[in-house]
This record gives structure tokens, sequence and C-alpha cells, in this order.
């Protein structure tokens, strides 16, 4: 009873406090392994997806590993700084962070279960000129959150692919068919084989 009491008592303090526990993420059930590959070697996107997918109970197969494993591959991120705001004297003192990622999700024989795609993030903040230092380290904090935030958006997206094709919302591709729709079957009619002309009599013959 006290244990029940105490796990009771524990959780609503953390509910209370904005925490709310979060389901697995979702993956085909014929998933051995997860493997994330990023355009830049050492991605710190990359390394929280990596433990973002763990977290989730997803096994993570190293990058060159032999062993066959479906695929998140980070194919680009891109990184603005946009001005939004400027002072008197015409310079910029306001602006808007960008942060870009292009990426997709492969199946283990190498088939789109998440095509590609690109989330964009952004988050606003300010600059006066005179104070650069404060400006590095104000936007490094933005620049953490947003990579947080986009390795959430990255796996919420292809957690809703999957449970769309499995409530039938989405028609599930069989392994071997790519995201690129077939064109339809064309009839060919064969030209209808006429039968060869009579020789023609010639003259004195």
């Amino acid at each position: 009873m006290t244990r029940f009491l105490l796990a009771f008592v524990l959780t609503a303090t953390l509910a209370g406090c904005g925490f709310h526990m979060r389901n697995k993420l979702m993956l085909p059930a014929d998933t051995a392994a997860v493997q994330v590959v990023s355009s830049a070697p050492y991605s710190e996107l990359a390394k929280l997806l990596r433990r973002g997918l763990q977290s989730s109970g997803a096994q993570i197969a190293e990058p060159g590993s032999p062993e066959k494993a479906a695929q998140l591959q980070v194919m680009s991120e891109r990184w603005g700084d946009l001005p939004i705001a400027i002072d008197a004297q015409g310079r910029a003192q306001e602006y808007s962070l960008r942060y870009a990622v292009i990426f997709k999700f492969l199946r283990e024989d190498g088939s789109e279960l998440v095509p590609q795609q690109v989330i964009e993030l952004s988050r606003d903040y300010v600059s006066p000129p005179t104070d650069a230092t404060g400006t590095t380290t104000e936007r490094e904090i933005l620049a953490d959150e947003l990579r947080r935030e986009m390795s959430a958006s990255i796996m919420r997206r292809i957690d809703s692919v999957v449970r769309a094709e499995l409530e039938g919302r989405v028609p599930a591709r069989p392994a071997s068919q790519n995201t690129v729709p077939a064109d339809p079957p064309v009839e060919v009619v064969e030209p209808a084989v006429q039968p060869p002309a009579a020789p023609t009599p010639v003259p004195g013959h």
C-alpha cells in the first residue's frame, strides 16, 4: 500500500509540474534496428535522434554496421539568421534564427517509409550591435533548443506515418514498392497482320 501511495503521489506531482509520459515511437513490427545516417559527420542532431530512438525502445545500429537495418537519413541541415528589426542607425538588432532539416526514413529493404521531406523551425532573438558576446551566448542556447525540438519533430513525423499506415488511413505499400506511383498500364495494340499480296503477273510468262 505504501508503495502504491508513493507511486501515485509521484505521478500526480510530475503531472502537476507539466511532465507527461510519452508513448513509445511506433515502428513497423519487422524493424530489427534503426541506423541514423547524417550528411554531417559530427551532427548533434544525429546524436539526439539516436538517443531519442533508443529511449523510445528502438534498437540502434551503428553507421557502417553490416547488419540489416532501417535508416533514418538526415540529408541536410541548414541554419540562417534573418534580420527582422533595425535600430535608428539602420543596424539589425533583432533576428529570426531559422533551422531547416531534410530527412527521410527507409525500411530495411531500402524502400521509403517516410518520403523525403523538410521541417523548418525558427526562434527570434535580440542582438544589440554593442553586445556581441551576449548575442553569441543567446544564439547558442536557441540553437540547442531548436536541435532538441527538431529531433522530437522528426520522431513525431515518423510515428504519425507508421500509425496512420497501421490504422488503415494510409494504404500500406508492398516492401518492393517505392514512393513514386507507377504509371498506369498502357495497352499495346499490335497492328493487324495483312496476308501477303498475290504476285503480279509478268508479261510473257
